[in-house]
């Protein structure tokens, strides 16, 4: 399938969680761009805001197994990944998978769990496997975490780790919609009866071979050049605590080709990398100077385009 048949599905797909999450055309296209390229995707806001809507949405229309945990102080690894039970009428352990093993996991307020069972995920973020009891199992595929977070000055939080947060590939916030699409909310039925009627626009391997397109995607050798520059930019400015890893510059490329594939193109060009870049690179990179929440902006606009 080509990128016109891609491009196509996805703006179906689009249309459809739009009539959903009103008012977040921006925010539905990059929680898209992150599924596309393969990626997990961190949404840290206030309650209330449609994160939960969000994940349930793409769940339903890319035609994926759905399991949501709402992450407490008192949950523990077991959880989420599962367990293993003696069963004495067969004399043996069996293993009942937890909640992680579905194609899409919503971890909801995973800041609320404490580090233990944080890092329960490492490894099925990383290698889309779980290790329990000496034994790999390997997870659906294909598999995502969509994660949600609360503000860290909330009461009974348990800030991620920078491990953690840099399994993340894109990190967004949806915000308070605007006046127009709140009344529409206000007016419209129950948002929980026009997901649940929502109907596939994909099936699995539709997506990954979408998934397997994006790694087409085309970019010049001045494209690159521009990356480096924007990850030199990171290290030596001076406005953060560390700068970018390679594997953050990495995920900054892959989500590009993933923006200019849902924008109908089979190259890269710097505005795409642009449009990506503070959902990229928001939970990677601190300010040295915390009364300097415009730093990653001076990424775009201290780092000319070669």
């Amino acid at each position: 399938m080509n990128i016109k048949s891609h491009c196509s599905q996805l703006k179906e797909i689009f249309n459809s969680a739009n009539t959903i999450i009103l008012g977040k055309e921006h925010k539905l296209r990059l929680a898209l761009t992150c599924i596309l390229a393969k990626g997990h995707l961190l949404i840290e806001d206030l309650p209330g805001v449609g994160k939960t809507t969000l994940a349930h949405t793409f769940a339903q229309l890319l035609g994926l197994q759905f399991s949501r945990i709402q992450f407490t102080s008192d949950m523990l690894p077991a959880d989420v990944l599962g367990i293993s039970i003696y069963e004495q009428n067969e004399n043996q352990f069996t293993f009942h998978p937890g909640p992680i093993f579905n194609n899409v996991l919503l971890a909801d307020e995973i800041n609320r769990a404490t580090p233990k069972t944080q890092s329960a995920l490492l490894e099925a973020m990383e290698e889309q496997q779980v290790t329990l009891d000496g034994k790999t199992r390997t997870l659906p595929k294909p598999f995502f975490v969509i994660a949600t977070q609360n503000p860290s000055e909330q009461i009974g939080t348990f800030p991620l780790p920078e491990s953690q947060l840099d399994r993340f590939l894109m990190s967004i916030s949806l915000g308070y919609p605007d006046a127009k699409a709140e009344r529409q909310l206000l007016i419209a039925n129950d948002r929980r009866d026009a997901l649940n009627n929502l109907a596939p626009c994909l099936n699995e391997n539709e997506l990954s071979d979408m998934q397997a397109q994006v790694q087409h995607i085309t970019t010049s050798g001045a494209l690159l050049d521009y990356v480096q520059a924007l990850i030199s930019y990171s290290r030596e400015s001076g406005l953060y605590e560390y700068g970018l890893s390679p594997r953050a510059g990495l995920a900054l490329l892959h989500v590009s080709k993933a923006w200019a594939m849902l924008n109908d193109r089979d190259y890269v060009i710097p505005e795409d990398v642009q449009a990506v870049l503070p959902s990229v690179v928001r939970h990677r990179l601190h300010p040295v100077d915390p009364d300097a929440p415009q730093a990653i902006d001076a990424l775009l606009q201290d780092v000319a385009i070669p």
